[in-house]
């Protein structure tokens, strides 16, 4: 089983290596940064972590830039490490990006707590943290340029396409709840479910060779989406076949 990988950014180079040294002796595969940019960087070479720790007073980009970035990408879930214990500030990056926050000082056992805290609420693939997510021989996922390439033909993603298929495909053989999609897609907006359905929509125009008989992303009607790895293989008693 591979590790779970977790981004740290966090400029203060004391905390990062505390951070590292703790979460890697953990059993962690930790990989740190001092500012946004060089992250990003990272991840547009290697893909997706599974969590990032983002220290909001960064030295060229504000925490919340970066969270939005990254959201951009996927639905990577995200805890802030701040000095500021501002509840307008914690509340706002609550609502827009992160899962958990955690202001300094603190305690190493805590941090590692929340973090195992926010990992068991997110169901995790590799595949959704590949730097190129080869699903089958049709379809591969690159969620760092918010790409996909379906049989040998290169589409471009949406922010909101990339973070729909990244929920889907971490959730991969089960059905995610439309509400749960809708919770993890806008945080902070008042969406309903035909504003889903109309994103999925055009997911799936651009996923499967038959939007109107999808293979990837399958529909249990008044409920949610599924996403099939192996469509061949994995089959759903309720599962319908059409593009609500």
């Amino acid at each position: 089983m591979n590790k779970t990988k977790v981004m740290v950014v966090e400029d203060d180079t004391n905390i990062s290596k505390l951070i590292s040294d703790y979460l890697s002796a953990h059993g962690f595969d930790v990989t740190a940064f001092p500012d946004g940019p060089d992250a990003i960087k990272y991840i547009k070479q290697s893909g997706l972590p599974h969590i990032a720790l983002i220290d909001l007073g960064l030295p060229t980009m504000h925490g919340f830039e970066l969270s939005s970035k990254l959201k951009a990408m996927g639905d990577v879930p995200i805890i802030f490490i701040t000095a500021n214990s501002d509840t307008d500030t914690i509340v706002q990056g609550l609502k827009r990006y992160a899962d958990d926050f955690i202001v300094k000082p603190f305690d190493l056992r805590e941090l590692e707590a929340r973090v195992q805290t926010v990992l068991s609420r997110m169901p995790s693939l590799d595949y959704a943290s590949q730097p190129i997510a080869h699903i089958d021989d049709n379809l591969s996922i690159d969620f760092a340029h918010n790409r996909i390439t379906v049989n040998g033909k290169p589409f471009s993603l949406t922010p909101t396409e990339s973070i729909l298929l990244h929920v889907l495909l971490r959730n991969a053989g089960r059905v995610v709840e439309n509400r749960l999609l809708i919770a993890r897609v806008w945080p902070s907006e008042d969406v309903y479910e035909d504003t889903l359905r109309v994103h999925m929509h055009r997911l799936r125009r651009k996923l499967e060779s038959d939007s109107h008989h999808p293979h990837y992303i399958r529909t249990e009607r008044g409920i949610g989406y599924v996403f099939t790895i192996r469509p061949s293989e994995t089959t759903g008693t309720n599962l319908e076949e059409d593009v609500s």
